[in-house]
Parts: structure tokens; C-alpha cells; sequence
């Protein structure tokens, strides 16, 4: 039974638009800002698959356009970046990020793809300083 409201504390973005990945690469997503939020999620989601393992990996930087991104360091990251792997149709991974910079980006890395899957990476951003969050 929910009881609880989570709908004034989250602010949902498209992380990576929703897309078929045919080859195997590495595709950068799309640049998070945090400003006024103290949480971040990422959801990884892969929908019709054919073959190929799909990862998301995080990077982050203070620099709004991310010149200066770096890997996010697996102390920063909440749950294994490995454990998000997936290779089954219609699944969800998700992996957390409590750093300090102000931008983040989600990646997902692809392997052993030829004709690969349909894959979308969702942002959750959460604990905002100021509530409501402004609705979608």
C-alpha cells in the first residue's frame, strides 16, 4: 500500500533517447544537471534485443557542456556498473550516483552487438531543495 508521496520529490529526465544500438560503441547520453538536487538515478532500459550485452557507465564534470568530464568513481557510483549489464529483452538496470559535480552523463556501453536492441537510459533526479518539483 503507498502511502507516501514521492511525486513533489522526483523530476524525472531522458537520459539517452530511446533508440535501436546496432553496433558495438560506446553512446554518450545526454547531459544531467543536479542543480537543486541532492539525488540521482539512472534507469537502464533495453527493450526489443536480438543480441549484445548493453552497460551503463557514468561520467561526470563541472563544466555544462562536460569538457572536462571524467569517470565517475566506483565510490561514487551506488550499486557495480558490471552488475548492470544487460543481455534479455525488456529488462531494467539501474545505478546511482552520489558525487559532487554539478553535471553527470550517462553512457552505455555496448559489446558483442551486431544487430543489437532498443535501448533508453531514464535520469531520476530526487531530494530537491525546494518541493514541489516542477511536473513533466
Amino acid at each position: 500500500m503507498a502511502q507516501f508521496d514521492i511525486h513533489n520529490d522526483l523530476l524525472a529526465r531522458v537520459a539517452l533517447n530511446t533508440a535501436t544500438i546496432a553496433a558495438s560503441a560506446t553512446t554518450n547520453g545526454v547531459i544531467i544537471d543536479t542543480q537543486g538536487f541532492n539525488a540521482l538515478e539512472f534507469f537502464l532500459q533495453v527493450g526489443t534485443r536480438t543480441d549484445g550485452s548493453f552497460t551503463i557507465q557514468l561520467q561526470h564534470g563541472d563544466d555544462p557542456a562536460l569538457a572536462d568530464a571524467v569517470a565517475v568513481d566506483t565510490a561514487k557510483v551506488l550499486g557495480n556498473a558490471a552488475l548492470t549489464a544487460i543481455t534479455a529483452a525488456n529488462s531494467v538496470r539501474r545505478i546511482g550516483y552520489v558525487g559532487n559535480k554539478r553535471y553527470v552523463r550517462a553512457q552505455v556501453v555496448s559489446t558483442s552487438v551486431t544487430s543489437g536492441a532498443t535501448v533508453g537510459v531514464l535520469a531520476v533526479l530526487g531530494r530537491p531543495n525546494l518541493r514541489p518539483t516542477a511536473a513533466n
